[in-house]
């Protein structure tokens, strides 16, 4: 602890690994400092799958190109616009670069999977999941020299006229002032702090369920507003997907994510639909639904589907709802069931026949409903029938401090910081103004590490 550092990157997920790395590639000596027990280190990345970049030609694991203007048109659309357009197309051309030099830190790729996801030719997966890739770059990086704290919980920082001084860590029952030249904040968002998000919900926030790690509380995101780094970002704003009810509070990760929204249909507490199940296919789609639920009465939605669509997705770790009629299956989820049953009745009735094809925008749809569905419009009759569910699941926010391209903080005045950058979900809001698209939120991480990192040793160095 009494040690001057190069570079202290606080953080110990994808983008705190990327930029450690990154700034010991490039001559630091670095400190890493995760709050988390090495058992639950890494941050939501123990919960990912893949990553989104942008490529010109098709490889062994991607099935075609995926072009810097598409990626870009992939990321307008889901922002509606609100995004830094300049530091986004940044982001998209260095992700070329990413695909390669995370392969380089150890990471290795597997064949998309099928199904629902439709990201064979988009996104790369890591083989053996978020976790491998993790450990790989934990690997990678204590080879190379970095060293690494667990259990290192970061309480205070000395910021001085945008000048990093110093950082207080509880660690092993002390507290302890840890120096370093330069600093990078890769500390996640404030998703696991309920009271701050009850700030910007209401109680709501009580009824969502925290997709990954409970260590991702703010506090680091809190200090650097406190300091006077430039905030960005809608606070209400988050990557929130509708994840089964069922779902433990905290770090129930992916597999508590359902896929099959396409499938059915998607009713309140209230038994009525809300939204078009057939917007659009499944890499955008998704990131939608949990702001959506987090809309209904109690924060709870249920997805009904019937018995030929079982088997054509991704389940959840819990088993449906299961029921020989769609009034059972009501009384089951504690649903009324004449409005159960109008409702699917009214819906089946709308349907108009098409060829059905959820890996593309197909011409199966409704007519005369409101909400409508576009497309994958397919009745629902066919016994059992079954249900999913659902509530808001958080995966990370968007309040964050604003960087530019060296991903250096910039003070509240508009000024870079003299030492400090930033990467991941604390910065992410710089992309995303809101919406998700699929392994984006990997992709900034990535890319924005390995940027804070090489300009971090580069500071301390001169």
């Amino acid at each position: 602890m009494t040690r001057k550092y190069d570079v202290l990157v606080v953080g110990g997920g994808n983008a705190a690994l990327c930029a450690a790395i990154s700034a010991r590639r490039s001559g630091a000596s670095v400190l890493v400092l995760e709050a988390a027990p090495k058992f639950y280190r890494g941050g939501n990345t123990r919960h990912t799958r893949n990553m989104r970049c942008a490529h010109d030609t098709a490889t062994e694991i991607l099935t075609g190109p995926y072009t810097e203007e598409e990626f870009w048109e992939d990321l307008l659309r889901v922002t509606g616009g609100q995004t830094d357009e300049e530091l986004a197309r940044f982001m998209i051309r260095e992700s070329k670069e990413i695909l390669h030099w995370i392969v380089e830190q150890g990471v290795r790729w597997q064949p998309s999977l099928g199904g629902t996801l439709s990201l064979g030719r988009t996104n790369s997966f890591f083989l053996g999941g978020g976790r491998a890739m993790l450990n790989a770059l934990y690997r990678t990086a204590e080879d190379l020299g970095v060293d690494v704290l667990y259990d290192a919980e970061v309480v205070d920082l000395d910021i001085q006229d945008g000048r990093f001084q110093s950082t207080t860590v509880a660690y092993g029952g002390q507290r302890h002032k840890v120096r370093a030249a330069a600093l990078v904040a890769a500390a996640g968002g404030f998703e696991a702090n309920i009271e701050w998000l009850k700030q910007y919900w209401g109680d709501v926030a009580e009824n969502f369920l925290i997709r990954g790690t409970p260590y991702n509380r703010g506090s680091v995101l809190k200090m650097l507003l406190d300091k006077g780094v430039q905030q960005i970002g809608d606070p209400t704003q988050c990557h929130a997907v509708a994840i089964d009810a069922r779902a433990p509070k905290f770090d129930g990760g992916i597999i508590t994510r359902l896929d099959c929204v396409v499938f059915g249909i998607v009713v309140n507490k209230n038994a009525e639909r809300f939204y078009d199940e057939g917007e659009d296919i499944w890499p955008k789609r998704y990131a939608i639904w949990g702001r959506l639920v987090a809309a209904q009465p109690d924060q709870i939605a249920y997805i009904i589907f019937d018995g030929p669509s079982l088997e054509m997705f991704m389940p959840s770790l819990y088993p449906p709802v299961k029921a020989d009629s769609i009034r059972e299956l009501a009384g089951k989820l504690g649903l009324d069931p004449q409005a159960l049953e109008t409702t699917v009745e009214t819906f089946n009735q709308a349907v108009r026949p098409g060829t059905f094809d959820h890996t593309i925008l197909d011409d199966c749809r409704t007519e005369g409903l409101n909400p409508p569905k576009t497309h994958w419009a397919r009745r629902i009759e066919t016994a059992p029938f079954y249900a999913y569910p659902v509530r808001p699941g958080i995966t990370f926010t968007y309040l964050g401090t604003r960087v530019n391209k060296e991903a250096r903080m910039l003070m509240a005045d508009g000024t870079p910081a003299a030492n400090m950058f930033a990467a991941g979900e604390i910065m992410a809001g710089n992309v995303l103004g809101k919406g998700y698209a699929a392994g984006i939120g990997m992709t900034i991480g990535s890319v924005f590490g390995r940027i804070a990192g090489r300009e971090a040793a580069n500071n301390a160095r001169n």
